[in-house]
């Protein structure tokens, strides 16, 4: 079906009228009178555009509008010939652009789709999940495949030139592979005499030269036979960069079966060839800028929904100075595959944009320009055939499916005009088309039963300028200075001086035969993860270090307790002697190297700092397990009842195998080994629900700083509480912290996974020492000196004696009673907009703080007074209330729950749920902008206040009775529900049972914080609910418990201490320390909701969950005894 974004083509054409233009190139035009006028003007834009830019070589310039304008008047009286009398034109028109007649010819693949049924797929093939989607029966490898994945033979293609540049203009074939072999990849040499081609052979693929006249082939490559290359692009000095999967990776999502095809570059005669990409997964469509750079495509997920980036990137042609140009970050595009700079621009380039699964690397033709925007649709400045049309965003895996044209192989004359392998309908084939700025498509060529790809023009280009290599082949390190570590987004919020060091990890991707999800780690991480050291930050946020070249290194900023802020859920890589430099956090291309002092100038570069050893891969065993040693399996051991067992294998535990999803990609040997089933670690089965991290699939998205903050794992805020006395040393609390930064790893080598098959790994380190890889051995495990002092036994704190209160627990009546007494109890402020806040009133009194049964920072318990009745928000902030404040304010989504599988998430965002993503001094400052509205004194409430008013009277731990009743009426917290995802997937690839989210077809098989859930009780929301949606306290208060924890004023402090007003004053000495969070929250269970329990988080954390309500202790009511009186009026 046509979509409706293209102008045009809004309506299917009669088949009556098909028959009747069968012979007439380029029609699709309805009867609609405005579509007439539409097909008109775009022409008479063309045609108008090139007399005013060939004045002098187009010379029909004005015959052409003459005959225009008499078209359109017999369009407008429904003459029977004027459509194709218009498109008749349309092609004599264009087709007369000097740009297309000076050319003296095309270059062009043309080749024989295959019935992939019949010729390709085996019933084998479609078990594992071969793609046969649109494109592979063109030789078009799927989105997440590079030609290595395809058949070698069976086609029937050939290399031709076609001239002259016409319908009827004459193909002659330069190459026809007898064998039936593939030929394509073309790249012309910037002297127009010779191209490079990509061909396959019985071994593997290879690159071809020849000259334009089908003479002097020449084979360049020269790699070995189980190493192929391809997709070749000349260079101004003469070299050549080309891909090859030499890297002896494969895809992850494949589970080992795919190659990775990354970038390496060779002389002209194949000879000095050098890795330069070492990236995760494919590099594609390496193409020279006029800079002399190149820009090439980059997939990459490591923590990240895998179907959604794939990002362009630039380096010189030593591989240095490799960065993102657009894409990162983003859900959209999803690919912007074969880039091409637009000659007589700077930026922009002519791209195809298309998605992940679905059609083959097709899609939509496009202009962008990282100039203006290096994100999301920001730059994406026009669509072909879509000229009038906005840009619209689509999250969407299989993006551009049944979106009509399809093209392919765009190649740029000018900033306005293009060739371009174009498919136009369903039943028609691939041809070569001239395509405008103004949507004008035009056939140049096509031959039934044939697709025609790969248009290139002959004729010489303009050289590129050469820049000079800048490695030092003799070194194996590089530097890297950062400036400021706060500039730039990555840490918005983050005060100065709160980043201590940075730690450097390096990835450690998966094995030909051994690779995917759920093999590290249980839901994460993709790769080994490799810790190299950490180095120091300055003041000022500078850093100056070295690190190991031809390393993809992964960068994690750490406050003053070595907790990771911000996560680099990517890589750089640096060549050997490069000197690589950022200004902060993620800034954008466009941002100017910063200037000004900077203290780590200053100096030469640090070391890197070991971390308890050498560099190595983080294995839970090797380097968690004897911290649980030490603290833990004096209590947690398998003779201990209902206590889950913390001891390794090697002393008694047992690990559950778990199925995965996928198992018959698995290699054939670890498919018989393990059944499909792989296990962990008992203690890891355990303590890898406890944990918030960003997991196999997470967001897109930049991540709010602060996001997978230790302190937000329930594993972190149990220990910090000093969980039955258990008081970890600094070592085994930086080697906890480290593993849940690190994303939760099990195995810290893929041989600790399974014994990698067929000698990959040392096939992989000849391979790197032939072409520059890294030298160090990544799969070695170095012996290393953990000191953990002898087994400590739980020591828990004796339980306090509770403290008692005269006429206190109230009862129900009496909390009633005593609250009405207030006389007016509801006020509402009117924040403009149509937007209010309603505030109720609580009544002084007394009673006791905190749970003698609870976590230690709940006691001892005290009696604490309120000496006057105030008003507390009747709900938490809503996002629209918030957004009266900052209009720009985003609560996000939570990606731990999808209702698509290629969705964001659940929203967090809508106008009535609470604000969350919201820090301690946003908060605040909504308090302030509050208070100057209304002529009213707002803050937030203290903790005292807050469990006062949440507890109403009732000495429970919750409001409503006991964390064993059932909640579903009264809160909003882990349950039922939570523990299970959205949707409910029970495909063929997916392990035993199926499971209940999947993220583009990779499998969830843990879901955070399902194992804490209350499973017995279902509060009918999975995330953050509408304000208001739950039944209130008795003194009328929704959601004290769940939905969204609460900020308090108050700072977080061991009891006991006096509410004398300093504890609780934000411009005091240790404004920094960590601010009192209550309540709980969605992702909570009643036992982290209750009405004592007690968080804290840094005032500058925008934590997930969290966000607050307000209090406030002076409105002034009229004793008119009404219940329901508005005070004030804020300005819009």
């Amino acid at each position: 079906m046509r979509q409706r974004n293209f102008p045009l083509r809004h309506y299917a054409i009669l088949h009556l009228v098909a028959i009747m233009f069968v012979a007439v190139p380029s029609i699709g035009l309805s009867a609609d009178k405005s579509d007439h006028h539409t097909e008109c003007d775009k022409l008479r834009l063309a045609i108008q555009d090139l007399a005013d830019t060939f004045a002098e070589t187009y010379s029909d310039a004005d015959s052409f509008l003459s005959r225009l304008a008499k078209i359109e008047s017999e369009l407008q009286i429904g003459a029977p010939n004027a459509s194709n009398d218009l498109e008749r034109l349309r092609s004599e028109a264009l087709l007369a652009n000097p740009l297309v007649t000076q050319l003296p010819g095309l270059i062009v693949v043309k080749r024989k789709p295959k019935n992939l049924n019949r010729e390709v797929l085996t019933d084998r093939d479609q078990q594992i999940g071969f793609s046969a989607g649109s494109g592979r029966e063109i030789a078009m490898p799927s989105n997440h495949e590079c030609n290595a994945s395809l058949e070698r033979d069976g086609y029937d293609n050939e290399i031709c030139v076609l001239s002259p540049l016409h319908p009827n203009g004459r193909l002659k074939a330069l190459l026809r592979p007898d064998d039936g072999r593939y030929v394509g990849e073309l790249d012309l040499h910037f002297d127009g005499d010779r191209f490079l081609f990509t061909q396959s052979t019985q071994e593997n693929w290879k690159i071809f030269e020849m000259r334009v006249d089908g003479t002097g082939i020449r084979q360049v490559s020269t790699m070995p036979d189980d190493v192929d290359a391809m997709d070749a692009c000349y260079l101004p000095d003469g070299r050549i960069i080309f891909g090859s999967t030499a890297s002896y990776q494969s895809v992850p999502c494949w589970h080992g079966r795919q190659r990775v095809n990354n970038l390496y570059i060779m002389d002209r005669d194949g000879a000095n060839v050098r890795q330069l990409c070492f990236d995760q997964d494919h590099n594609f469509h390496p193409v020279v800028l006029p800079s002399g750079q190149v820009m090439y495509h980059r997939w990459d997920y490591t923590g990240i929904c895998h179907i959604f980036l794939r990002q362009l990137m630039t380096m010189n042609t030593d591989g240095t100075k490799q960065r993102a140009a657009y894409g990162s970050n983003s859900w959209y595009p999803n690919s912007l595959f074969f880039p091409r700079p637009i000659p007589g621009s700077d930026n922009r380039l002519l791209c195809i944009l298309s998605g992940y699964h679905g059609v083959h690397r097709m899609g939509q033709l496009v202009i962008v320009d990282p100039s203006i925007g290096w994100e999301e649709d920001s730059g994406i400045v026009q669509r072909i055939s879509g000229r009038n049309d906005p840009v619209e965003p689509k999250i969407r895996d299989a993006l551009v499916n049944g979106d009509w044209p399809m093209f392919l192989h765009p190649f740029p004359l000018s900033e306005k005009y293009f060739l371009v392998s174009c498919w136009k309908e369903a039943k028609g084939s691939w041809g070569i088309y001239l395509a405008d700025v103004f949507d004008n498509l035009v056939l140049v060529h096509e031959t039934p039963g044939h697709a025609l790809l790969e248009p290139t023009p002959l004729g010489a280009r303009p050289v590129p300028p050469s820049i000079p290599d800048q490695i030092d082949l003799a070194k194996d390190d590089a530097t890297v200075f950062i400036h400021d570590v706060y500039a730039g987004p990555g840490l918005t919020g983050v005060p100065r001086g709160t980043i201590k060091e940075l730690r450097l990890v390096a990835y450690h991707f998966g094995y030909r035969g051994l690779a995917g999800s759920d093999k590290i780690g249980l839901g994460g991480p993709w790769e080994a993860m490799r810790i190299l050291g950490t180095v120091p930050v300055e003041e000022d946020g500078s850093a100056n270090f070295r690190v190991p070249a031809n390393t993809p290194i992964s960068i994690q900023t750490l406050d003053g307790e070595g907790k990771a802020v911000q996560l680099m859920r990517s890589w750089f890589t640096a060549m050997p002697g490069e000197r690589v430099s950022c200004v902060g956090c993620h800034e954008t291309p466009k941002e100017a190297v910063a200037t000004g002092y900077a203290r780590a100038a200053m100096r030469a570069p640090d070391n890197l700092n070991r971390w308890h050893g050498p560099a190595r891969g983080f294995d839970f065993e090797r380097e968690v397990q004897p911290v649980l040693d030490r603290y833990c399996v004096s209590c947690h051991h398998e003779t201990n009842d209902g206590i889950a067992d913390f001891r390794s294998e090697q002393d008694g535990g047992h690990a559950k195998p778990t199925p995965i999803g996928y198992a018959p990609r698995l290699h054939s040997d670890m498919l018989a080994a393990t059944g499909g089933k792989l296990r962990y670690s008992p203690a890891y089965d355990t303590l890898i629900h406890y944990i918030r991290r960003v997991g196999v699939e997470d967001d897109v998205s930049l991540l709010t700083p602060g996001e997978y903050h230790a302190d937000t794992s329930p594993l972190v805020q149990m220990l910090m509480k000093g969980h039955h006395g258990v008081s970890l040393d600094d070592e085994a609390w930086d080697r906890i912290v480290t593993w849940i930064d690190l994303n939760g790893p099990c195995h810290g080598t893929w041989g600790d996974v399974f014994p990698i098959p067929d000698h990959a790994h040392e096939r992989r380190q000849e391979l790197r020492g032939l072409y520059g890889g890294p030298r160090d051995d990544p799969e070695a495990i170095h012996p290393t000196s953990i000191e953990m002092p002898e087994p400590v036994t739980s020591n828990a704190p004796n339980k306090p004696t509770p403290v008692s209160l005269d006429n206190w627990p109230l009862t129900r009546a009496d909390a009633n009673r005593k609250q009405e007494t207030l006389g007016p109890t509801r006020a509402v402020f009117d924040l403009g907009a149509g937007v209010t806040i309603t505030f109720i009133r609580v009544p002084a009194g007394q009673f006791v703080v905190g749970d003698s049964d609870g976590e230690t920072d709940e006691h001892p318990q005290q009696v604490a007074t309120i000496d006057q009745p105030f008003w507390i928000g009747q709900c938490e902030v809503t996002n629209a209330q918030f957004r009266r404040f900052d209009a720009s304010h985003d609560s996000r989504y939570y990606v731990k729950r999808r209702d698509r599988a290629d969705g964001k998430g659940l929203s967090l965002n809508e106008e009535t749920q609470p604000a969350v993503h919201v820090s301690w001094e946003q908060a605040d400052a909504f308090c302030q902008w509050l208070e100057e509205r209304t002529g009213t004194s707002i803050s937030l409430p203290s903790e005292i206040q807050w469990e006062y008013a949440c507890r109403a009277g009732t000495a429970e731990s919750m409001h409503y009775g006991t964390v064993d009743d059932d909640f579903s009426k009264w809160a909003n917290m882990a349950d039922l529900r939570f523990s299970t995802g959205v949707m409910n997937s029970k495909g063929r690839m997916m392990p035993e049972g199926g499971v209940t989210q999947v993220t583009g077809g990779v499998p969830h098989l843990l879901l955070e914080g399902a194992k804490q859930a209350d499973t017995r009780f279902d509060d009918r929301h999975r995330v953050t609910a509408e304000v208001g949606s739950f039944r209130p306290n008795v003194w009328g208060l929704h959601d004290m418990h769940g939905n969204a924890s609460e900020w308090t004023r108050s700072r977080y402090k061991p009891y006991p201490y006096l509410d004398d007003g300093e504890h609780d004053n934000p411009n005091s000495s240790d404004a920094l320390d960590r601010r009192v969070v209550r309540g709980g929250s969605f992702t909570d269970p009643p036992k982290r909701s209750r009405s004592s329990y007690r968080q804290g988080y840094h005032p500058w954390h925008r934590v997930f969950n969290v966000g607050f309500r307000v209090v406030c202790n002076d409105i002034r009511l009229d004793a008119n005894g009404f219940d329901d009186v508005t005070v004030g009026r804020s300005s819009d």
